[in-house]
């Protein structure tokens, strides 16, 4: 009877003393996350100046991660050979690119460190000498004298930890989840790099665009002086209308000049982007002339884009090393039964190495376990479960920062489409009042001062048009970086160690 009650207790004792150590069973989370975007509602009901974007009247889902799901090459739906060739440049040279693929590399290495845990180790050493040992050493009376002798060896030892309570599993499991980190990390790094070249390139765009307006008021501005000098001298008018005449050409040729710092400073960081020296970089000048050109985000777009963000799917690797490093902490609180095992042989030449009589062999078992630790082993767990609490909140603070995100770019894009639509209709009236003022300077019927502040109003508003188109690519461009890349089912990028790969 009690052989029948041992016999039931040993096998509840093990799965208990198994369940105690081994790591708790992964659970994803709960999110409060919305199921629609707010800047996605817009209904046309809504009041007549508001502007509604592309993405308006989207109905969105529950996002979960997913980030293997492909993103496409997202950048070719602006249409920009330009663009398409700066991106390709950026992700073969920039060296950011290149430290993250040598880190999922790195990452990879230590999960097969891990991995080669599950397996025996497996070892083969040979060996020769010769020694010459003292009397007393050989069991010999004091001044025998003792010849040196030579003495060959050859050993096969193999080695292996059995994995009672888990430890090599969960180890094995926190460094997978620490390679998909990081594996994720660099997805992250290479989606932010294509999304600052594409908006250093249209800033740059930009600039160009301003500074040819800018430029436009220069000549302008120099004709009025030239004009406003003639009559100076035909005694039409007095010396007050020229001098505003230079001051105005004076403060235009300025903020061309400022135009130009601005536009080398983006110039530069484009070319760090691309892993190439600003000195030897030059973009040529292309102004952003047209916001038409701007991909239009898909009305049906769902919410899984999320899903396939980078930093979430990083956070959610990091929370299941986290996780399985649990585990790892309990089983150092049980016994470890390490095995080993020899053969081998010695002989004084290396032929008698290799024969039978020579043979020795070695088998063991090892059973550890800490009984007095100071609570080391308590305190590493609980250090754990901490962690594991660390990387569930920075999950969740991921996943609301990219609501918020899209929410920004998508109000971002729809108030710029508002205001774009309002100042190129200030900018028609502010030529037609140039036009007007102008007229009536020419005919004497209008003051100097009247015509100069139409001709300033005209080149702000150009100017904040010019702006406002660059703000909308740049946000377009964010919008993209915020959804986790493009929205078609394009070929994805290439992977970390094959980039890193085809830069060796």
């Amino acid at each position: 009877m009690k052989k029948m009650i041992a016999r039931g207790v040993a096998p509840l004792m093990a799965a208990l003393l198994l369940s105690a150590c081994a790591a708790p069973e992964f659970k994803q989370p709960a999110v409060a996350t919305p199921t629609a975007f707010k800047e996605s509602q817009a209904t046309p009901a809504a009041a007549a100046n508001d502007v509604r974007s592309a993405a308006d009247g989207t109905t969105w889902t529950v996002g979960r991660p997913a980030e293997a799901q492909p993103r496409g090459e997202w950048w070719r739906a602006f249409n920009d050979e330009t663009l398409n060739g700066l991106i390709v440049d950026a992700t073969a040279n920039n060296q950011n690119l290149t430290v993250a693929a040598a880190r999922v590399k790195e990452a990879r290495a230590i999960a097969g460190i891990a991995e080669a845990d599950r397996i025996p180790q497996i070892g083969v050493g040979a060996g020769a000498q010769r020694a010459r040992l003292s009397p007393l050493e050989a069991s010999l009376p004091q001044g025998t004298p003792v010849a040196a002798a030579n003495s060959y060896s050859a050993r096969l030892s193999a080695s292996y930890e059995v994995d009672l309570f888990g430890r090599v599993s969960s180890n094995v499991a926190a460094a997978r989840g620490d390679a998909g980190a990081v594996e994720a990390t660099y997805r992250s790094v290479l989606l932010s790099l294509q999304a600052d070249v594409a908006q250093a390139y249209f800033r740059l765009r930009s600039l160009d665009a301003e500074i040819a307006t800018v430029n436009h008021t220069v000549q302008l501005r120099d004709e009025s002086v030239r004009v406003t000098g003639r009559r100076f001298d035909a005694g039409d008018i007095g010396e007050f209308d020229l001098s505003r005449a230079k001051t105005e050409l004076a403060t235009a040729r300025s903020e061309a000049i400022g135009l130009q710092r601005q536009r080398a400073t983006t110039e530069h960081a484009l070319a760090v982007l691309l892993g190439k020296p600003a000195s030897n970089f030059a973009a040529p000048s292309r102004p952003l002339q047209d916001a038409s050109a701007l991909p239009l985000i898909p009305a049906g777009l769902p919410s899984t884009l999320l899903e396939r963000r980078p930093d979430i799917a990083s956070a959610q690797r990091s929370m299941e090393a986290a996780n399985a490093r649990i585990g790892v902490a309990r089983s150092a609180m049980f016994p470890a039964l390490s095995l080993s095992a020899g053969a081998g042989g010695v002989g004084t030449s290396f032929a008698e190495v290799f024969k039978w009589s020579s043979r020795s062999w070695l088998l063991g078992a090892a059973l550890s376990m800490p009984l007095i630790d100071g609570g080391r082993n308590r305190n590493n767990v609980v250090r754990s479960e901490a962690a594991l609490e660390e990387a569930v909140g920075s999950y969740r603070q991921s996943v609301l920062t990219a609501f918020a995100e899209v929410e920004d770019n998508l109000a971002g894009l729809r108030i710029l489409a508002g205001q774009s639509a309002e100042i190129e209709a200030a900018v028609m009236s502010a030529r037609r009042s140039a036009d007007l003022a102008q007229k009536l300077y020419d005919a004497g019927r209008g003051s100097y001062l009247e015509l100069l502040d139409a001709q300033r109003n005209l080149a702000n508003v150009e100017r904040t048009a010019v702006q406002l188109r660059g703000d909308r690519a740049v946000t377009t461009v964010a919008l993209i970086r915020a959804l986790g890349g493009g929205w078609d089912a394009a070929p994805a990028v290439a992977k970390a160690d094959d980039t890193a790969q085809a830069r060796n």
